[in-house]
This record gives structure tokens, C-alpha cells and sequence, in this order.
């Protein structure tokens, strides 16, 4: 019930439905109510059960720490019961509370008095404050130990098998809520994943930058800076061509054009192409270069990624290569060459 709540609340909010957020927040509701309610409600009738006392060999016991006064301990006791009881001494593991001061006075081998119920035998507490006939009882008595083989534990309590019906319940309550409404939430969700330009809206674009100042756009990073401040600018990361000089980047598209027609500002390896253009002026042939431009084009044919070129000029001639949308060089044209495949 729990997990099915909160699933209708998500699912309201999202699909901005009133009635499910409504029913998802009002179960939520009773749920708590329900919760407060059971913790305050008194315990059944009946007397409590009736501990008794009994010695018990202390076989180790380790302090977990705390920073107050009483500290938690973890005893291994074998407790030995009462003869009325006709039951022979047993093993048992408990975790107490015990002041700093009465530390010192338990100790491994050491005897203690503790109080059991006959009825859950691993209900055991140690009684710091003993009477005077108990504490010269334990002072004077000798109990054996144990085997481990008589190690008690509380039957109904199994914490991992709990917890893993809880979570698998919550999940499954999840689960039932969301495929209930499985069809309009996917149909919204792929509604917020449409790309801002749609037919409505349809417009063409063109904007240019220059970058001033001694350093040009080879500089590390600034790539990358400038087609976020155009992106900014024309107000949409689909783009159909993209042209980068020395100081100056321009963009242009078409928010006609099919997706396969356009490719992402900020998906291009901004970071590679420096090292590209260095490439292409010294490999092509061109031994003087004096201006050089990148061009970048949606992909060809079957093409995957867009398609980067770079042309270098010099007295020499003209030279390009290309490269892929990953950097990679896939074909080249040094001056008066013939394309080579990379």
C-alpha cells in the first residue's frame, strides 16, 4: 500500500492528474494515521510474564561503544535455569546497557546473575543490582560451560527475510501503479523529450561570432565557449552547418529540417579539432599556410555523426581533409592530390 502512494503521488504530479495525486496522498495519509494510532495503542490484558533468576557464566563480551554513560555490551552467556525448571544450561547471546562503573566488575569466566523467562529462554538480562543472597551466590557458585550447540535465538525474528518482503511488497505496489498508468506517463514523458523546434515554429537562422584579442579559437576550450554563446543566441542546439576561422564561428539551420538533416551544437569534438587543423597544415602539402576553415555538415549517405572538414590555404594551393564526428581523419587531399581514404 505504502509503495502504491507514492507511486500515484509521482504519477499525479507528472501527468499533473488531481484525482490520482488526490487517492495517492490520501492512502498516504491513512497509512500514517494508521501507524500513529497502532504505536499508542496499550498493550493486551493479561499479567506480564514472570522472569526468574539464575546464575550465568560470562564467556566474552565486548563493549560497541557509546558516548555516554552507559555503553552497549555484547554478553555470550551459558545461563544455568532454575531446578524447577528442568532444563539444562543453555547458551545465549544479549546485548545490555552497563554503566562505566560497573565495567570492570564483568569480566570473561566471571559469574553473573540474570534474569530469563522459562517461556522465552533468550530473554535474558543481567541484574546489575543483585541482592546480597544473589551476589554471594555468584560469588561462591561454578557453572560450566555450555556447547555452542546450545546457543538459543528468537524464532520470529529474521530481520533479512523481513526486510526483503518489505522492499519486494513496496516495489511490487510501485510496480501495479505505474503500469496502470503506463500509457498516458510514457506518452508524457516522450513529450518532454521532443526537440524544441517543431513545424509550428518554423524559422531559419544565421549568426556569426569574432573572437578579439591575440589568442584565436585554437585556444583550448575556446571552441567550445563560442558555440555555447551562439547556441544562447539563435536559442536552439540544432544546427545545420557550422563554420570556424581563425576568429570568427558562424552557425545556420533550418528548424524545417528532419533530425537526420541536423546535428547537436555540443556534441561535436570541439577539443580534437585544434589538433586536426595542425594535422592538415602540416601534412597536406601546404607548406606556407596562411588562412584555414572548418566546415561542419550534417552527415552524407550513410554517414553516422556529422561530417568535419578542414581546408588549409597557402601559395602552394589548397589542401583539406576530413574527419569524423569521434576526430577521426577518414579521407585527406594534399595539393594536387587525389582523395585518400584514412
Amino acid at each position: 500500500m505504502t509503495g502504491a502512494a507514492l507511486a500515484a503521488v509521482a504519477v499525479g504530479v507528472i501527468l499533473e492528474d488531481v484525482p490520482v495525486f488526490a487517492a495517492g496522498g490520501g492512502v498516504l495519509a491513512l497509512l500514517i494515521l494508521f501507524a500513529v494510532l497502532g504505536g499508542k495503542r496499550s498493550p493486551a490484558g493479561g499479567e506480564p510474564p514472570v522472569g526468574r533468576l539464575a546464575l550465568a557464566r560470562i564467556e566474552d563480551l565486548r563493549a560497541t561503544g557509546g558516548e555516554s554513560a552507559d555503553v552497549p555490551v555484547k554478553f555470550r552467556l551459558t545461563v544455568a535455569p532454575d531446578p524447577e525448571d528442568a532444563r539444562p544450561a543453555y547458551r545465549v547471546k544479549i546485548t545490555q546497557h552497563i554503566n562505566l562503573v560497573d565495567l570492570p566488575a564483568y569480566r570473561p569466566r566471571g559469574i553473573a546473575v540474570v534474569e530469563y523467562r522459562p517461556d522465552k529462554p533468550w530473554d535474558v538480562r543481567i541484574v546489575t543490582r543483585p541482592t546480597p543472597e544473589w551476589s554471594r551466590r555468584a560469588e561462591e557458585a561454578e557453572v560450566d560451560s555450555a556447547p555452542d550447540s546450545t546457543l538459543v535465538s528468537n524464532p520470529d525474528v529474521d530481520e533479512g527475510s523481513w526486510c526483503l518482503l518489505v522492499l519486494l511488497a513496496f516495489l511490487a505496489g510501485a510496480v501495479l501503479v505505474v503500469l496502470l498508468f503506463r500509457g498516458p506517463l510514457f506518452t508524457a514523458v516522450n513529450d518532454e523529450d521532443t526537440p524544441p523546434d517543431s513545424p509550428s515554429t518554423s524559422r531559419t537562422f544565421t549568426t556569426s561570432t569574432t573572437v578579439s584579442g591575440p589568442s584565436s579559437l585554437l585556444a583550448f576550450g575556446r571552441m567550445r565557449a563560442t558555440a555555447m554563446e551562439l547556441e544562447s543566441r539563435v536559442d536552439t542546439a540544432y544546427v545545420t552547418e557550422v563554420t570556424i576561422e581563425d576568429h570568427r564561428m558562424a552557425v545556420s539551420g533550418d528548424s524545417t529540417r528532419p533530425p537526420t538533416e541536423t546535428f547537436h551544437l555540443q556534441s561535436l569534438p570541439y577539443e580534437l579539432l585544434p589538433a586536426l587543423v595542425r594535422v592538415a597544415r602540416t601534412t597536406l602539402g601546404v607548406r606556407t599556410p596562411e588562412t584555414w576553415r572548418i566546415d561542419i555538415t550534417p552527415p552524407t549517405g550513410k554517414g553516422v555523426g556529422p561530417r568535419v572538414r578542414i581546408t588549409v590555404t597557402g601559395p602552394e594551393g589548397t589542401a583539406h581533409l576530413d574527419a569524423d564526428a569521434t576526430g577521426r581523419v577518414v579521407d585527406r587531399r594534399g595539393v594536387g592530390e587525389a582523395g585518400e581514404a584514412g
